[in-house]
Order: C-alpha cells, then sequence, then structure tokens
C-alpha cells in the first residue's frame, strides 16, 4: 500500500479538493491503483472543520461528495505513515522540511512532483468567489493526472 498525502494550510479547500479529486480518480483505475491510500492534512488545520462551501460546490460540480470531509491538522505520524507528501507551496513543503528534514526525499509541491521544475504554487482560494475555487479546482486536477500517471509508472518499474 502506498499512502499519499496532500498538504495545505487550512484542510479545507486545496488539499482536501486534491484528496477527493485524487480518490475519483483511484476508483475510476480500479485494479491499476488499489494499492494507493489517499489522505490529506494541513499545516494550520483547526481539527473537525468542513471543507469550505466553495469547495464542496465545486466538487460537487464533478459528481464527487465533499459533504464529510473533516479537516486534519498536519502531525510527525502522519508525515511519517506517508510514502508522497505533495504540498500545494513552496511554503508548506519548508514547514514540513524544517520540521522534518530527514523525510525530504518523499516531499514536493504537486506540481513540481509532475512538472519537474520548482517554484509552482496552487494558490488558495479561500475566501474567494466560485469561481476562483473552480480555476483552482482544474488547476490541481490536471497535475493530479500527471501525478497519478507517474506514480503508477513508478510503481510498475
Amino acid at each position: 500500500m502506498k499512502t499519499i498525502l496532500f498538504v495545505c494550510t487550512g484542510n479545507t479547500c486545496r488539499s482536501s479538493m486534491a484528496e477527493a479529486l485524487f480518490k475519483s480518480m483511484i476508483y475510476d483505475l480500479g485494479e491499476k491503483a488499489k494499492d494507493i491510500k489517499v489522505l490529506s492534512a494541513g499545516t494550520f488545520a483547526i481539527p473537525g472543520q468542513k471543507a469550505s462551501k466553495n469547495a464542496i460546490e465545486v466538487m460537487k460540480e464533478r459528481n464527487i461528495d465533499l459533504e464529510g470531509h473533516i479537516s486534519t491538522p498536519l502531525t510527525k505520524e502522519l508525515v511519517e505513515e506517508s510514502d508522497l507528501i505533495l504540498t500545494m507551496t513552496r511554503n508548506h513543503k519548508e514547514q514540513i522540511l524544517n520540521a522534518l528534514p530527514e523525510v525530504k526525499e518523499k516531499v514536493y509541491t504537486l506540481k513540481e512532483f509532475v512538472e519537474d521544475a520548482t517554484g509552482f504554487d496552487i494558490s488558495d482560494p479561500f475566501g474567494q468567489d466560485i469561481e476562483v475555487y473552480r480555476k483552482c479546482a482544474d488547476e490541481i486536477e490536471e497535475a493530479l493526472k500527471k501525478a497519478l500517471n507517474k506514480i503508477i509508472e513508478d510503481g510498475n518499474e
């Protein structure tokens, strides 16, 4: 089982959408991706918060249910049990590496992981209108498609 952890700030927008989208992609792939576990957390998440209203709505437009999402604070245990940690920004990555430098081999920004380049952030839509959330979800989904292909290819080597 390969555990993939998505990380943002509050775990109510970006990482929750990434988790839900990735789980949907894995479900659609069936047998090929059955050994992938997906989690999300936030560097400053308040435990027990629901996903933001606009994140829930944007996922609903994609036939994905985010209603039951509850925010999870990022912990040392979550980081250690994860095989791959994909953050939404360089700042999130730096926060993890400052606390746990020994995990540097498995921490990337989402875009860094798929584009093989550094310095790409996914902007926080928190508090903005639904159109900003849609664009954010599109950006995440595009990167996740590439990430899933890369993860499956790496798993077959």
